[in-house]
């Protein structure tokens, strides 16, 4: 709290408070600029002038409000910072055993910065002098602009090391899974994965092959995606009773119910969220939705023009997200990798690379990326992964390895490639990476 928390948020209100207080300068640039520019005009340009000065200070206004809605908000977090901070020297001065039990740490709540606010300020354009076009050629007043960015506290996150592709993917093991139509895997650990099919049971094996424990669905139905979240806890999608569900310490309980609408797959996001792809029961809307916990934060369904963003229908959409927080769907029945930034605004699609070796229509499936941002997404009527850089653009396939109808997909942090054959019901672990 002392060397970290507090001293972040004290940073951000700082940043705040600066922005509030450079305000009225920057917006008297502006206004004497335009004064300077109406100098040159006849009497009759006045009424233009006063005009855009009225535009400008209305929004120097929503400005204003912006930071400063912002700073309270900061400022009451750093009151209950405050608080916890008095909370927890009282508890280091009791005597009483059963406070310092009882007390539950709030490291994890308040590590979860709120975004970095930067409001720019407007700018004036000039233009040439046409008595004619007075208002249109005098200037404009750009919009108001705020950019948040993710602010992400980062105590002890190691760097990144560049990692180039290898000439050859290599194929390091395979695991034998025994699953029925193998849909999905997703690492535990860096020797541990979780598999699923069109099973009702979730099965852990090692990198050896050797299962390790298995679970079954709480209705007995197979489910649709799984996931582990950063506590290592099993998640999994179950379309059949409209849930998403948390295995902890061998115990199944409902994490979110919808209503209206079903869950298709899903990932645990790097600030611990959860992103969910879903369609609705008419079967003609799909979208995605971000969770904390079991709170909807976020849907994502239309682009700036409003037309869906996603094919509307109950197939599968693997869902991943990127290291730049890009979220990244596979939309099989669209022929389309999907990617969207955090906020939800279209970034671009990948509708597949022309090759005289794929002669399938490309139908994304599963889809994971790796610490170098890049994405991979598994073709599986082609047999082959595609990988992509984070703007899209196409590296190369992994077309070796003798894979048969890839599906689901995942990388470890050591950026090994899990790859599900789905009739095989065999994991394959390739390592792609130099």
């Amino acid at each position: 709290f002392e060397n970290h928390i507090s001293p972040t948020y004290e940073e951000i209100a700082l940043d705040l408070e600066n922005q509030l207080a450079n305000l009225d300068g920057g917006y008297k640039k502006i206004t004497t600029t335009m004064s300077k520019q109406g100098e040159q005009w006849h009497r009759e340009i006045d009424i233009v002038i006063n005009k855009i000065k009225t535009e400008l200070s209305e929004i120097k206004e929503k400005h204003r409000d912006i930071l400063q809605k912002h700073l309270n908000e900061i400022k009451q977090i750093q009151s209950l910072i405050k608080e916890t901070l008095q909370t927890i020297r009282k508890i280091e001065k009791s005597t009483e055993v059963s406070t310092t039990i009882e007390y539950s740490s709030k490291i994890r709540e308040f590590s979860k910065l709120p975004p970095k606010v930067h409001v720019s300020l407007p700018t004036f354009i000039p233009k040439p002098i046409d008595p004619k076009k007075l208002y249109s050629l005098f200037g404009q007043i750009t919009p108001l602009s705020t950019a948040t960015e993710e602010n992400v506290l980062s105590l002890n996150q190691p760097k990144t090391s560049v990692r180039e592709l290898l000439d050859e993917p290599k194929l390091v093991a395979t695991i034998q899974t025994g699953h029925e139509k193998l849909r999905s895997v997703t690492c535990l650990n860096e020797d541990r994965i979780w598999t699923s099919g069109q099973t009702n049971d979730i099965k852990c094996f090692n990198i050896k092959g050797s299962l390790l424990q298995t679970i079954k669905t709480k209705s007995e139905e197979w489910p649709n995606d799984i996931a582990v979240d950063s506590g290592g806890n099993l998640l999994y999608c179950d379309g059949t009773d409209r849930t998403v569900n948390i295995v902890k310490n061998g115990q199944t309980e409902v994490l979110i119910k919808l209503q209206g609408w079903k869950p298709i797959n899903l990932c645990v996001t790097s600030t611990g969220d959860l992103l969910v792809t879903m369609y609705s029961d008419d079967w003609t809307q799909s979208k995605v939705v971000r969770y904390s916990g079991s709170k909807e934060k976020q849907t994502i369904q239309f682009d700036d023009e409003g037309k869906p963003l996603y094919s509307g229908n109950g197939k599968i959409k693997y869902i991943t997200e990127n290291r730049n927080h890009d979220i990244c769907v596979a939309d099989g029945v669209a022929g389309a990798v999907v990617v969207v930034n955090q906020d939800g605004k279209l970034r671009w699609r990948y509708t597949g690379h022309p090759s005289v070796t794929k002669n399938e229509p490309f139908e994304p499936i599963g889809i994971t990326t790796d610490s170098q941002s890049r994405i991979l997404t598994a073709d599986s009527d082609n047999h082959c992964i595609h990988i992509l850089d984070q703007n899209g653009q196409f590296l190369r396939y992994i077309d070796n390895c003798d894979l048969e109808d890839p599906f689901g997909l995942c990388v470890d942090n050591n950026d090994n490639l899990f790859v599900c054959e789905v009739y095989k019901g065999n994991v394959k672990k390739i390592k792609y990476l130099k």
